[in-house]
């Protein structure tokens, strides 16, 4: 797609407080292995050389030096790499000779003759590792990730996981300092209430200790406001939000925001952002600080034309990949019935609309309904490319909340379409692995195509697109023509993936989304909704799956809600725990309740919008009361994703080994690396002796360590019924031995009705670095409640899971619901 990425004009000033331009070193040369690893959108991964690097069995690499062997018995050769004029590196070649199909790792050296600070910035790299420390990678080539490291004196070696690579690392002349390439920055929209907004720049701290009291002043047209900063990690960058006055600002046009990075008074960097005035009447973006992790997102507008805005529709219009959701509000010729918004994803490419991509959508979504108050009958959806996906994905998710979809040269499914993260496994003769792949269920909107039944779908695809073949399209058509009444499908001849603006504008669409209306709950008496997750999507209309019997297995409701003859019949499948809404009934209502063929249950209303619970047990139905908050719900229903929620917190430990103690502060801040660059987000990185439960409350946590090493775990984790010590990890009845074991799981933190801990934790050493790998930031990777594996998965794949599954409704062990190794069982 061929949008303007971003209509902010940055320029980044170095005055003379820098005091001289700072020194690159380019890297020209490398070698480079084609080990291959395996980096999916899933909890399991391989990657031989990484295994050798924590085991303390890697040869330093040399020119043709055998690594090892492939899978076929060929061997395998470190293999030089020259940078070309434009200082990239790569190499084209056969599998043996080094070649690129597999991936693999490039080695970089530098020599110093004293130790110093750098900022390494690395582009086509997932991820690296500086002198045996875990860093965040540039997958895109975005170029603005600069990543603070403490060069040694004598030889420095960098492991970049990359086919292609452009390395540099700059000698800042100042420990601390700003960063304008990646901005987060609002329109001013002239007219507007512009005296409080927001934008976000990021800080760079190459200094060994945490930045406290630091302050940002804004100046705009004048006014001028000052900002308090949160602490800054050592040795980190993070991206802080400000606030910034532009209610000076009467014109549109282009207006320069002076940013002064201050501490107790004295200036320490400034930089100038360019920022653009509009009209109310333009296209704009609006900032606004995320639930997710407290950190400043941004969303597009293109706005309802003409004053006649009474009963107005809502469009929510979600990007392809590469795309910024400004580009995206661009496309659109304004309606004069309703008002479009376009959400980010978190980023352009982000997290494909699945994960905190979805929770972007829906902050979004709830954001623009507030401020625009549309009528709740006339919400809309729709995207394009990955876009198309997302419409796909947040249809069949949320069936409820939208009157009609039309998704764009879109894919139903990464499981179908694939990605750079890697694809999806489908299915698996491992029984463990089966257990990992059942948490990416939802994602399959393939199972869950019944859901787009009540909605208006119009399909629109080119019929000559090469980036996302027709092919899904009409995958579409065929599985919705078998049922759907309700169904649109063009194919525009000759049409590319991207043929102009109309690839997203197309008037058809707009004039299908006006015949639809999304239903009141008083007319919706016909209930099929199937869900995956209850902690994802529950409900549809006035039926709630809050518990399932079986943990993110498929679940579905099919009910017949007859107001006349006060009855409500149907089916369940794998369903534990249900709420009906009951406000269409009166009070005193005595209603008749039949579910899967079982007796009557009879139930007389007690009041205008009184609740219904129905529990099943023992394969019967009775009625139920509304569950306690610890238990599993739609509020907190678990997987490891769970956690990274409600401003999330990283913990790190400072009990343990000096080694021990590395890795946990080193991984929290290689986290926080990748989420600033995969979510545009910023996290709390605290010492676990820094942590208490009340100074955070219902703020989820990340601890990363064990209970040894970790003083947080006591306090978060004493009556989880996994433990992981030095040297041991327990689960219920089972206990493993051994330095080299990993874990991931999530807990609920007792105190708290929504947040949870999510544990990224190891026996020992080797354990807690088999644990680095954080493949959970990919988009619909499947994460289940628990995992338990050694290192020598990162060999031997699979077949080294201990133990993984998910805990009950009162997360409890239970068996069926997990699976062991064979030496485990």
């Amino acid at each position: 797609m061929k949008f303007q990425k971003s209509t902010l004009l940055v320029s980044f000033i170095l005055l003379s407080l820098l005091a001289g331009a700072q020194e690159v070193y380019h890297f020209k040369k490398a070698l480079f292995l084609s080990s291959g690893g395996r980096y999916g959108r899933e909890a399991i991964y391989t990657d031989a050389l990484a295994y050798q690097l924590y085991t303390n069995t890697l040869k330093t690499p040399a020119d043709s030096a055998v690594w090892g062997k492939d899978d076929t018995g060929a061997e395998l050769r470190w293999q030089s790499v020259v940078a070309d004029t434009a200082n990239r590196l790569f190499r084209r070649g056969g599998r043996g000779g080094g070649g690129f199909g597999r991936g693999g790792y490039m080695y970089l050296t530098y020599e110093s003759d004293k130790e110093k600070v750098a900022l390494l910035n690395v582009r086509g790299s997932s991820g690296l590792y500086f002198n045996g420390e875990s860093h965040g990678g540039d997958p895109y080539s975005s170029g603005w990730l600069y990543i603070p490291v403490k060069i040694k004196k004598g030889l420095n070696e960098i492991y970049l996981r990359s086919t292609f690579a452009i390395a540099n690392l700059t000698f800042p002349v100042k420990p601390v300092s700003l960063n304008t390439e990646d901005p987060t920055f609002p329109h001013i929209v002239v007219g507007a209430q512009s005296n409080a907004l927001q934008a976000a720049v990021v800080v760079i701290n190459s200094s060994p200790k945490e930045l406290k009291g630091l302050q940002i002043r804004s100046i705009v047209a004048g006014r001028e406001v000052m900002t308090s900063l949160p602490n800054i990690t050592p040795m980190s960058t993070r991206k802080t939000a400000f606030d910034l006055d532009g209610s000076s600002v009467t014109t549109s046009g282009k207006q320069d925001c002076k940013i002064t990075l201050m501490a107790n008074g004295k200036v320490i960097d400034e930089a100038v952002v360019a920022m653009d005035g509009v009209s109310s009447t333009d296209k704009h973006s609006n900032t606004f600080i995320s639930q997710i992790d407290g950190s400043l997102q941004y969303y597009a507008v293109t706005p309802q034309t003409g004053t006649n805005t009474s009963n107005s529709a809502l469009f929510l219009s979600v990007h392809g990949a590469g795309v910024e959701a400004i580009g995206q509000a661009r496309a659109y010729i304004p309606k004069d019935w309703g008002n479009l918004v376009a959400a980010t994803n978190r980023r352009p490419r982000g997290f494909n609309w699945e994960d905190w991509g979805r929770l972007d959508a829906l902050e979004v979504l709830q954001i623009a309904k507030d401020k625009f108050k549309p009528d709740a009958q006339k919400v809309y959806l729709t995207g394009h490319s990955m876009g198309g996906h997302g419409t796909w994905f947040l249809g069949a998710t949320y069936p409820d909340k939208w009157a009609a979809i039309a998704p764009c040269a879109g894919y139903p499914t990464l499981k179908g379409y694939g990605s750079a993260d890697g694809l999806i496994p489908d299915s698996s003769g491992n029984a463990l692995e089966q257990m990992l792949l059942r948490s990416g269920n939802q994602s399959d909107v393939i199972k869950l195509v019944s859901n787009y039944k009540p909605l208006g779908v119009y399909v629109f695809h080119g019929d000559a697109d090469r980036t996302v073949s027709v092919n899904y399209a009409r995958q579409m058509r065929g599985l919705l023509g078998g049922f759907h009444s309700d169904l649109s499908y063009y194919e525009y001849p000759g049409g590319s993936h991207w043929f102009g603006d109309h690839s997203v504008d197309w008037k058809p669409i707009f004039e299908f989304f006006k015949w639809h209306q999304r239903p009141l709950d008083s007319a919706v008496n016909v209930i099929d909704f199937m869900t995956a997750s209850p902690g994802i999507s529950s409900s549809y209309y006035w039926a709630c799956v809050l518990q399932q019997q079986h943990p993110l297995q498929y679940s579905r409701i099919k009910l017949n809600r007859n107001k006349a003859t006060k009855t409500i019949d149907g089916t369940t499948e794998n369903v534990r725990l249900l709420q009906f809404g009951l406000k269409e009934f009166a009070t005193g209502t005595q209603i008749r309740i039949v579910l899967d063929g079982g007796p009557a249950l009879q139930y007389t209303t007690r009041g205008a919008g009184d609740t219904l619970f129905l529990l099943k047990e023992a394969n019967s139905w009775t009625i139920g009361s509304k569950p306690d908050f610890y238990q599993k719900g739609p509020h907190r229903y678990g997987t490891l994703k769970d956690a990274f929620n409600h401003r999330m917190i990283f913990v790190y430990g400072t009990s343990g080994t000096k080694e021990e103690n590395e890795w946990s502060f080193n991984k929290a801040r290689y986290d926080a690396e990748t989420w600033y660059y995969r979510g545009n987000g910023a996290v709390d990185i605290i010492a676990d002796k820094d942590f208490t439960i009340d100074k955070y409350r219902d703020r989820g946590v990340i601890i990363f360590g064990n209970k040894t090493s970790n003083r947080a775990w006591n306090a978060l984790l004493a009556d989880c019924p996994i433990q992981v010590e030095r040297n041991k990890i327990t689960a219920g009845d089972k206990t493993w031995q051994g330095d080299d074991l990993s874990a991931y799981f999530v807990w609920p933190i007792k105190s708290s009705s929504i947040a949870s801990v999510g544990v990224i934790s190891g026996s020992g050493l080797k354990g807690m670095n088999a644990a680095n790998a954080n493949q959970y930031f990919a988009g619909a990777s499947g994460f289940p409640d628990f995992m338990i594996y050694s290192l020598e998965m990162l060999r031997s794949g699979p077949g080294q899971v201990k133990m993984a599954g998910f805990f009950d409704y009162n997360w409890q062990l239970v068996p069926g619901e997990m699976e062991l190794s064979k030496e485990g069982l």
